[in-house]
């Protein structure tokens, strides 16, 4: 099973779009495919596809901190230790959990010598299942709005997904990361085979795709690049990026405006390129 990320930086430049499009043309080759849309926040894998999120398989819960006042002596321990800021107290006053900033790593929970803070399990997030034709299936994973620290949530996503990849041994499973290279797209990369770079010919897209290589490189994920909207601008500068980190632009793909209806109407699955 090729494990493989897609991936970019920016935003914007058709990620999720060629992440769609590349488990479509395995499909097409007879291979067992997973689609696994790891951009928690906002997926949209299954608006391209014309899904619907509707078989919901599992959920997600951390173990918030929660506060016992009557042993508390307002140390402010725990807001030292936090590493997420997640814990706000001021001088002589109770200590404050900030739940959108925490990553319920248990820390503060840890170093209370009162035994004041015990975890309190709450659903941050909803894993879907869709089958979206034969031999070829689409995990969604779905955070709640205001979690901030969505890296566990990706990874326990993942999990569902290479799981079920081993059940119906499956050849190829992608995971279509979030834009950026926090911690959310970190949790996606990691041990992967290879990340799909995708960019388009512009200053912006070239500056957020030497950051992402730059992070695979630490990672040690051996990275491509597909340049979208290739035709619309000067592509030396990506050219010279591929070429300093011994990666290879694999597919240029043009503008296409029956490539911008098809995905306006959701109406990828069936898209070549």
């Amino acid at each position: 099973m090729k494990k493989i990320a897609v991936t970019g930086g920016k935003g914007g430049v058709g990620k999720s779009t060629m992440a769609v499009l590349l488990s479509n043309e395995e499909v097409r080759k007879g291979k067992k495919v997973i689609l696994c849309d790891c951009d928690i926040e906002c997926p949209n894998d299954y608006l391209l596809l014309n899904q619907k999120l509707e078989n919901e398989k599992d959920k997600v819960y951390f173990e918030f901190p929660k506060l016992i006042k009557s042993k508390c002596q307002k140390c402010g321990l725990c807001a030292k230790t936090c590493r997420n800021n997640a814990i706000f107290q001021a001088p002589g006053k109770y200590p404050i959990f900030l739940k959108e900033l925490c990553s319920a790593c248990g820390a503060c929970q840890a170093v209370c010598p009162y035994g004041a803070i015990v975890p309190e399990k709450e659903e941050v997030a909803k894993l879907f299942l869709n089958k979206v034709k034969e031999n070829y299936f689409l995990v969604t994973g779905l955070v709640r709005t205001g979690i901030e620290e969505g890296g566990p949530v990706v990874t326990k996503t993942k999990k569902f997904a290479l799981e079920l990849a081993e059940k119906i041994k499956a050849d190829f499973i992608f995971f279509d990361t979030a834009p950026g290279i926090h911690c959310s797209v970190i949790s996606a990369l990691k041990d992967c085979d290879k990340a799909i770079c995708v960019a388009e010919p512009s200053p912006m897209s070239r500056i957020d795709l030497k950051l992402i290589m730059e992070l695979c490189k630490k990672m040690e994920i051996p990275t491509e690049i597909i340049l979208n909207q290739a035709d619309l601008s000067d592509s030396s500068g990506i050219e010279k990026l591929a070429s300093s980190f011994n990666s290879e632009i694999i597919k240029r793909v043009n503008y296409s405006s029956k490539l911008v209806e098809a995905y306006s109407k959701g109406k990828l699955l069936d898209f070549k390129i």
